[in-house]
């Protein structure tokens, strides 16, 4: 405990590289840092017992030798500091991820003068070289604990280049971040009941499914979420627009989520419609989610899952008794 808080510490002295309004950073000589490796000071500590014993035989050829190799050190030093002088970087925007998931960032790093750099390394990422004139790019993984919004701050870069004696390091600002889902609970009632609904309504609506699920019944206008099978293709080839087609098992498969159904704390709650709406759009279901004061209207597809689970991961906590007139989403 007492190390980590002494590597907090000592990371917090570091000077960071600003990134520009187009979230970039470069790293500029004031903010590289470097030390020693191990294998340097084990490489130091030869070259002073090499040194002690040429002076004590008086030989110059170990002499020449030892200063040859304190020479090459000296320029393994320059050149691992140079390695990270004037690299551009930048990070874009994760996927998103379901809490306790690993997001993964893709991290852009070049040279503006077109400069060849070494292996270069990411904390949490890979390594690789950066080309002459070109773009290299790699992957940082970064754990989450908690849903919403989450920014990762700042990047650690660093290299060992050309012969592993030094490690340089440098701090990036990015504004990169990464929407974490509620985590899925386990276990859920199924889609549109609560933990203390009447499990009757389930049933009925299971028959209905089975009663009707092929009989059409008509058609109507494209909603966003709408299934591409549902489409009338022949009516789009006539340039009549897009009209989706409704079958008596369509209406009848439709459900409303809703936060006050279950039990629990807030986030428990919202593990349980994640979990909800993942089963809803496996079955197939048209469901909608209504959180307080928002409701978003029923519909299904990657679009609206993605739109349903935004909405649970960005439902903040001071508005879970929140009693007004919903409104419909936009």
């Amino acid at each position: 405990m007492a190390s980590k808080r002494r590597e907090v510490w000592f990371d917090g002295l570091m000077r960071r590289c600003p990134h520009d309004d187009d979230g970039v950073a470069t790293i500029d000589p004031r903010r590289i840092y470097i030390l020693p490796t191990a294998t340097g000071f084990a490489f130091g500590a030869m070259l002073f017992a090499t040194l002690l014993g040429s002076l004590n035989y008086q030989n110059n050829l170990s002499l020449f030798l030892t200063f040859l190799m304190a020479g090459i050190a000296l320029a393994s030093l320059h050149h691992c500091w140079y390695n990270l002088l004037g690299l551009s970087v930048r990070c874009a925007d994760a996927e998103p991820v379901f809490c306790g998931q690993q997001a993964r960032f893709r991290v852009e790093l070049w040279d503006q003068r077109g400069r060849y750099h070494g292996e270069v390394c990411l904390r949490g990422g890979g390594c690789g070289p950066i080309p002459a004139s070109a773009h290299a790019e790699i992957d940082v993984s970064v754990a989450t604990f908690h849903r919403g919004p989450v920014q990762i701050d700042e990047l650690l870069i660093e290299t060992r280049h050309p012969l592993g004696l030094f490690r340089a390091w440098a701090w990036t600002r990015t504004p990169a971040q990464v929407l974490v889902y509620p985590a899925p609970a386990p276990r859920a009632p199924p889609p549109g009941l609560g933990t203390t609904a009447d499990h009757r309504i389930e049933a009925k609506a299971e028959a209905s499914r089975d009663s009707g699920a092929e009989d059409f019944i008509g058609s109507r206008g494209y909603r966003p979420g709408d299934s591409p099978r549902q489409i009338d293709w022949k009516v789009l080839a006539r340039e009549r627009g897009l009209v989706t087609k409704e079958f008596a098992g369509d209406q009848a498969a439709e459900v409303q989520l809703e936060l006050h159904q279950h039990r629990g704390n807030l986030e428990q709650r919202l593990s349980v419609l994640t979990r909800q709406i993942l089963d809803a759009e496996a079955r197939p279901l048209r469901y909608g989610l209504r959180l307080g004061t928002e409701v978003i209207p029923a519909g299904r597809g990657e679009h609206h899952k993605r739109r349903c689970l935004e909405a649970l991961a960005r439902y903040p906590a001071e508005f879970e008794s929140a009693a007004s007139t919903p409104r419909a989403a936009a």
